[in-house]
């Protein structure tokens, strides 16, 4: 047996900074403690917990392809734990050090097919169950919205890092590498910030360049809400693929209201997407501003720069669910 950690080292070490509301409410008080109760055995590693999760998955989509109201409500309740399994991985990961490339990677492909075999089991025994085709394009639908979910998630983060690149190229040799504002504020993020520089994590003063300026001054009101609930680690993206998850796979099936649910889910979900995407435009747009100003006119010339100082593109980003923080602002769970 190896070292206990305490419930509050526990808390300090893996929570986010932010995170979907109902893993904030629902999922991490179990969590972390049986994370307390698991991470002194030695064997159980993260990719253990993964794999745990994703044959969870399987257990919970059996359940459900049986159609009948009781083996939903057990579907459901296997699919939460499977969840909270599948959160426990990256907080073990951090909590010992033990993540890996690979294990981001088996975290995210495992995600992804338990959605798909979830959907297909869940849609399937009610078309078996009521002959109703509209749960085969609800399948598809959930897929489909998931799979875009992620993707643009990845895209967003592919973005973001180019323009962090192609700031810190054009802005010359000798001078730090840029911080957008929304890592200076984590904690409690302003409406329209006045920082020019912050101090990151390792105590190196930083420029600060604020891309998402345009976009909070359209929110208005709604910023102090978004700072409510940020103080409490939610963050603003109310619905995003963890509670559509929810959403379709626990509370449909618990409430035997799977089309209901299904439906709102989705809309929810192509909304609050549509939104972030409305977000990366205003962003580039604040970019495209800010490197007019340095003398930067063209992304050819900030591509070109940014390849002549060393800033290689980022082809892919592995790191998932803190993607998904910084994208809203998707480490593992």
């Amino acid at each position: 047996m190896a070292q206990r950690f305490t419930l509050g080292e526990i808390r300090t070490r893996t929570y986010k900074d932010r995170d979907a509301w109902w893993t904030v409410w629902l999922v991490d008080p179990l969590a972390s403690r049986l994370v307390w109760l698991v991470a002194p055995v030695r064997w159980i590693t993260p990719n253990l917990l993964t794999m745990g999760a994703f044959l969870l998955g399987f257990v919970s989509a059996y359940c459900f392809a049986q159609g009948d109201y009781p083996w939903l409500i057990a579907g459901a309740v296997v699919f939460h734990l499977s969840f909270v399994l599948d959160c426990m991985d990256g907080k073990i990961a951090r909590l010992k050090g033990t993540g890996s490339v690979f294990g981001a990677w088996l975290d995210y492909v495992f995600d992804r097919l338990r959605v798909v075999v979830c959907a297909v089991a869940l849609m399937g025994g009610q078309y078996a169950k009521t002959d109703n085709i509209h749960y085969l394009w609800l399948a598809g639908v959930v897929i489909f919205l998931d799979m875009f979910r992620y993707l643009n998630a990845l895209q967003m983060g592919k973005v973001k890092n180019d323009m962090r690149r192609r700031l810190e190229a054009a802005q010359g040799d000798g001078v730090a590498p840029p911080m957008f504002v929304e890592e200076t504020d984590m904690e409690q993020p302003v409406g329209a910030s006045t920082l020019t520089t912050a101090v990151d994590s390792k105590g190196a003063e930083r420029p600060v360049v604020d891309v998402y300026g345009d976009f909070r001054a359209k929110l208005g009101p709604l910023v102090k809400v978004r700072n409510a609930l940020v103080r409490q680690r939610i963050r603003a993206h109310l619905f995003s693929g963890i509670e559509f998850q929810m959403f379709v796979f626990i509370l449909g099936p618990l409430t035997n209201q799977i089309m209901f649910f299904t439906i709102l889910s989705a809309v929810l979900l192509a909304a609050f997407e549509l939104l972030l995407i409305y977000k990366l435009y205003t962003a580039t747009k604040s970019y495209a501003r800010t490197m007019a100003k340095i003398g930067v006119t063209s992304e050819a010339q900030a591509e070109a720069g940014a390849v002549a100082a060393g800033h290689e593109e980022v082809e892919q980003v592995v790191d998932l669910e803190q993607l998904d923080a910084n994208t809203v602002g998707a480490t593992r769970n």
